[in-house]
């Protein structure tokens, strides 16, 4: 009722009453294509970056149990700083489903169109930014580890917050 209300009755994917944008990502106006496409490559390559920073052992990493809010505190700050150009879907899953749901919720197949095509963006971006983002984590820093640190192999170990 609210959508209805709010929309006057049709529900809008574009425009003054847009409201497909409350469950999938699409495109400031002044985006371009391209530009949005490199805005969710990097974005996703920096969460995954440091996601492998945050959860090496090896590396000087955050306390154990404060991981979930080192993660949560990153998607904070990427969210904030690159989420004004697209909603920063960072992940497929997040844009892909909602998606589809408003595309057969009454929003209709202009979820597909909108934005010069842009649905395939949120999906393919991210996908080639978690990669490039691991694979850089990998080559600059995580082959660099001497081997001399011990790596934790106790489950114990892995989920104790203190080691009294």
């Amino acid at each position: 009722d609210a959508f209805m209300e709010y929309s006057n009755g049709a529900l809008e994917v574009t425009g003054p009453n847009a409201t497909a944008q409350i469950f999938a990502t699409y495109p400031a106006p002044y985006l371009s294509l391209i530009n949005g496409f490199a805005d969710q490559v990097m974005s996703t390559a920096v969460l995954l970056l440091v996601i492998f920073a945050i959860f090496d052992t090896r590396n000087n990493s955050v306390p154990k149990g404060l991981e979930p809010i080192a993660v949560g505190l990153l998607v904070i700050v990427l969210t904030c700083s690159l989420g004004m150009n697209s909603g920063c879907a960072m992940n497929p899953a997040r844009d892909l489903g909602p998606r589809l749901f408003t595309a057969v919720a009454g929003w209709g197949m202009e979820v597909f169109t909108a934005g010069n095509n842009w649905w395939w963006v949120p999906i393919v971006a991210p996908m080639l930014g978690g990669v490039l983002g691991a694979m850089t984590y990998i080559v600059f820093i995580e082959i660099h580890h001497s081997d001399t640190q011990p790596e934790e192999n106790e489950v114990y170990d892995k989920y104790e917050l203190t080691n009294t």
